[in-house]
């Protein structure tokens, strides 16, 4: 039997409501971000003036044909990929995360908590396994070999977050993986044949965690480390729902009729805050080479980020979006620049940051590259460091967060 599967046969994650009230703004009762039909969601701020699918088309194929759009230059090497290193065991003495890339990154938390964020291990984001975004960058590992997996986060339904045969994946090989997903997204696990082990939050909601087991793989003696006998652990986390701006769909049919949503995980005295795909302003079509956050612009931002910061912050550590953003006229309102990202960052009061969201699809115009040297650019603008705070790194590669 793998180490894996040893694993998973031996723990069990009970989730319950929360003991501590989490903090919310005072309109957070009333749900604004539900529609009054009850039939799904919209985001309740200026800062989102949202194109539809079929006129971000229609202004795409546009700037194709008029010479205007920017096509990435893919050809390698771009973003260097390693082979991830995973701990071998639930001992784990720092924060540490691993980028797998886009959105996907499997968090160890101090305490043995394993968290897997957003995974698309597919080569391409799409209903179809021959049409659609192909990745340009190779994924660096596979789901099986993920030693242990104990919470799946999923951000909202777009295929580039939530593809269905890495999650089909992920419950054959840690089948008692547990999936925390946005409101009204439940359904679509139950009928892909997940019948248990969901949980379904709306934003500003939360639960408690407790993951108990008896795992060979900690060793507390020497009869532990000779295998004669097994060491019981217990491990305790809170996991929340909150807002960002964004949008979901997973058809023409549906769009908005599950919530989208950014997450926050606490385990081991480690919190995490994962952005998941996000916009934070609504910047009009402006003339070329018109800086956008200029001292004469002035567009609405989104304010849910600060809240955030202020009533669940600080975080050690913050998954933010950096990549998709252009043209910015048409992606603002949906996907974060590297300027966006700043601010997000210090909005939600996040101590370290990487950059996710970029390196892995063409989605946008962008050039593959540009993301992580625009955010230097905008960390000089705001008096941070260009190393050390908010970085980006190899597809999988391991960063600790002490």
């Amino acid at each position: 039997m793998s180490g894996s599967a040893t694993s998973a046969a031996l723990y069990a994650m009970t989730v319950s409501a929360s003991s501590v009230t989490g903090g919310a703004p005072d309109e957070a009762k009333d749900k604004p971000h539900h529609l009054k039909n009850g039939k799904g969601f919209y985001n309740p701020w200026d800062s989102h003036g949202p194109m539809t699918a079929p006129q971000i088309g229609k202004a795409m194929i546009e700037r194709r044909l008029m010479g205007k759009a920017n096509k990435p230059d893919t050809t390698p090497p771009t973003v260097p990929v390693v082979e991830p290193s995973f701990l071998p065991s639930r001992d784990t003495p720092a924060l540490r995360a691993t980028w797998l890339g886009h959105a996907c990154y499997f968090v160890e938390f101090p305490g043995g908590l394993r968290v897997l964020f957003d995974p698309v291990f597919s080569c391409r984001c799409s209903p179809f396994s021959w049409l659609g975004p192909k990745r340009y960058t190779e994924v660096p590992c596979q789901i099986e070999e993920i030693p242990t997996i104990d919470a799946v986060v999923i951000s909202h339904s777009h295929y580039d977050h939530l593809d269905h045969p890495t999650i089909m994946r992920i419950k054959a090989k840690h089948p008692n993986a547990h999936f925390f997903v946005p409101l009204k997204l439940k359904q679509w696990f139950l009928d892909s044949g997940i019948k248990s082990g969901i949980t379904e939050l709306d934003w500003w909601e939360q639960r408690d965690v407790t993951l108990s087991s008896i795992d060979s793989n900690l060793q507390t003696s020497p009869a532990n480390a000779a295998g004669q006998e097994k060491s019981e652990f217990t491990m305790k986390a809170r996991i929340g729902c909150l807002p960002c701006q964004h949008t979901s769909a997973r058809s023409p049919f549906d769009k908005d009729t599950t919530l989208w949503a950014s997450w926050s995980v606490e385990s081991g005295g480690k919190k995490v805050w994962f952005g998941g795909d996000t916009g934070y302003r609504s910047v009009p079509q402006l003339p070329e080479g018109v800086d956008d956050y200029g001292p004469d612009q002035n567009h609405p931002h989104c304010p849910a980020f600060k809240q955030i910061g202020d009533l669940r912050g600080p975080f050690d550590l913050g998954l933010i979006p950096i990549g998709a953003y252009a043209p910015r006229w048409i992606f603002s309102h949906m996907h974060a620049n590297p300027f966006d990202a700043v601010h997000i960052f210090r909005d939600t009061q996040c101590r370290r940051a990487m950059g996710i969201h970029w390196g892995t699809w063409v989605l946008t115009e962008e050039d593959v590259l540009e993301p992580p040297r625009i955010l230097k650019e905008a960390l000089k603008r705001y008096g941070l460091p260009e190393e050390g705070v908010f970085d980006t790194c190899a597809i999988g590669e391991a960063r600790e967060f002490a």
